[in-house]
């Protein structure tokens, strides 16, 4: 099927985190229609195994939703920074450890219905203690799961952002396999 042709596009919203954006296509069939875009950099999601092999995940509050939820590292691409540069600094600031060893696991489009936003994927193993300071950590609590148990937390919905569960069946169930 051919592509939507954009016709036009117009900036309604720029913020810190996500830009809004209006566009004017045309469908293959000569429709025309409107478009809603989140514009939202990439991010990478990292899959973080200790030492005694337990997946170390982060609870936080996320505001948007209204409670805490127990999720995998992840954070946005700084303008000019590389994945993996941002994989060393994300777990600096959020789980206060430095990975010797960062293996990609691959990468998927968290929104694609109506945003840019497109997440790498990681495994980062072989951690040393290393925090750098960030504005944004405060009420991070590590939590430190076994591999066998995430399934389970999955379904039972204690593990319920799309970013943790796709990276950690990714994880599971393709790379340990």
């Amino acid at each position: 099927m051919p592509p939507e042709k954009e016709l036009s596009t117009q900036q309604v919203y720029h913020g810190s985190a996500v830009n809004l954006r209006l566009d004017t296509v045309e469908k293959p069939s000569g429709k025309k229609a409107t478009r809603e875009v989140v514009e939202h950099s990439d991010c990478v999601a990292v899959i973080v195994l200790d030492d005694q092999d337990n997946v170390l995940l982060e609870r936080q509050f996320r505001y948007p939703v209204g409670k805490s939820l127990l999720e995998i590292p992840a954070g946005g691409i700084d303008p000019g920074e590389e994945p993996v540069d941002c994989v060393r600094r994300e777990l600096q600031e959020e789980i206060g450890y430095l990975p010797k060893k960062i293996e990609r696991l691959g990468g998927f489009y968290s929104i694609p219905g109506y945003g840019t936003e497109y997440l790498h994927c990681y495994l980062a193993t072989d951690l040393v203690p290393s925090r750098l300071m960030a504005e944004d950590t405060e009420g991070i609590e590590l939590v430190r799961v076994p591999p066998n148990q995430i399934p389970q937390l999955i379904a039972s919905g204690e593990i319920s952002d799309a970013k943790s569960i796709a990276a950690l069946l990714t994880f599971l169930f393709v790379i340990r396999r």
